[in-house]
């Protein structure tokens, strides 16, 4: 018997027919247009010079984004995919009078996100209608994504000769920044690697050692830990099996001690899948006011100047270079985050031992290289500024609710700027209203 098999080239499929009563898309994309705010290219371009604190949501998918060329260049412009919208924007924004502007690349996900929004409570929201393609087609900024095929946000630049640092997101912890959204930096020598902040995860420490690899065949000697955060330390297991010892001030292994399984399982909530291997583990060596080696001729000096943000905050001094991997001591592209055990007149104390060490490059916690002056301003000064501003509502008999509504307006520009804002005065107050 001969089996035959009828090709469907030659057979006449009836056409697929779409029942009328189910509502396509298109007809959400017109009653959506009917309630949102819909705006051009010259007047989205001018709320970004001059609306503060405006935020941008690209509801694309993070391939759409690579394919297409990237996204926007503007501060605090988002990458949530329109399926993750109701659960990642309300963490990124928790306050509901921000500007939001949506887009995506054809007008037809951004107005639907645009009217979801809404309707969560967001009530200055307005959507770009233009789309992605015709923002380049203007010839307007365009970022495209720099990371390397792997977990890191950004990769390694280049600082000086042998020192290099991948510098993460400024925006908080999240799933699709694989929690790389602090500095990861790293000092090669002839004698070995010393790097600076372990890593969220450990597949986010095996992505950093992968371009360390690319540039070196010394191995890992020390990992030294900036302090107790999930993101300067987690990662350090990975380290550990790699052969590396982990370094880190005494309050930060009571810190790990302490904390470290909440810190852990917090991550594990956020990065779910990427959270694989990532176990928690203490450091190897400890010091109360510095620990120094030197390797291949750099001498490499970690330095406890004081209380700062968070306890065991230490510094990274290389004193032949004039260049200090600052850590959390430092901010200026973010707006530095004020918890329950930071010392704010003591980080302000610390600041002079800080300025003292003379250095020319800084690589702080959070942001690119700079300079002292730039985070002398977003430190020193914004700490000094919101103190006094607590201690003249104190005076007055001020209550908590009044220090939510200080004027910060002076520091909007920056990133995180409306998810801490509330949470800073409010801290200050407490921990100042008994001052007086």
């Amino acid at each position: 018997m001969v089996a035959i098999i009828a090709s469907s080239a030659c057979i006449n499929l009836p056409a697929q027919t779409i029942d009328p009563t189910i509502v396509q898309g298109d007809a959400y994309v017109v009653e959506a247009n009917k309630v949102i705010r819909n705006i051009d290219t010259v007047t989205f371009e001018n709320m970004i010079d001059e609306v503060p604190g405006l935020v941008i949501v690209d509801v694309r998918e993070a391939a759409e984004i690579a394919q297409t060329g990237g996204t926007i260049d503007a501060p605090r412009v988002y990458n949530v995919s329109r399926g993750w919208l109701e659960f990642r924007v309300p963490q990124r924004v928790p306050d509901k009078d921000t500007p939001i502007v949506t887009f995506c690349g054809l007008n037809l996900r951004s107005p639907l996100a645009a009217q979801d929004l809404m309707e969560m409570g967001y009530t200055n929201v307005a959507n770009y209608e233009d789309g992605f393609p015709a923002w380049v087609e203007a010839g307007l900024p365009v970022t495209t994504d720099t990371s390397p095929s792997n977990m890191l946000y950004s990769a390694p630049i280049r600082v000086t000769e042998n020192v290099w640092s991948a510098i993460g997101a400024t925006a908080p912890p999240t799933y699709e920044n694989s929690g790389h959204n602090n500095n990861l930096s790293f000092i090669i020598t002839t004698e070995g690697v010393v790097v600076v902040n372990a890593g969220d995860n450990a597949l986010l420490a095996e992505s950093l050692h992968h371009e360390i690899r690319q540039l070196t065949d010394q191995p890992v000697k020390y990992v030294i830990l900036e302090n107790g955060q999930g993101h300067a330390m987690l990662g350090s297991n990975y380290w550990q099996s790699q052969g590396a010892q982990i370094v880190a001030h005494v309050d930060t292994m009571h810190e790990i001690e302490e904390n470290g399984h909440d810190i852990l399982g917090r991550m594990q909530l956020g990065r779910r899948d990427k959270a694989f291997g990532t176990e928690l583990t203490t450091p190897d060596i400890t010091f109360e006011d510095e620990w120094i080696v030197e390797l291949g001729g750099e001498r490499i000096e970690a330095r406890y100047l004081g209380p700062a943000h968070s306890p065991g905050d230490i510094s990274v001094w290389l004193p032949n270079q004039k260049l200090v991997i600052a850590g959390d001591v430092a901010f200026h592209e973010r707006l530095l985050p004020i918890m329950e055990d930071t010392d704010t007149a003591g980080w302000i104390e610390t600041w002079g031992s800080f300025v003292e060490l003379g250095a020319e490059i800084i690589i702080p916690g959070h942001g690119g290289p700079t300079n002292y002056e730039e985070v002398t301003r977003y430190t020193r000064d914004y700490l000094v500024y919101i103190r006094e501003k607590v201690a003249a509502l104190v005076e007055e008999g001020g209550a908590l609710q009044d220090a939510y509504l200080i004027d910060q307006s002076l520091f909007s520009h920056l990133d995180t700027y409306f998810e801490l804002k509330r949470q800073n005065a409010g801290m200050i107050f407490r921990e100042m209203e008994f001052d007086f």
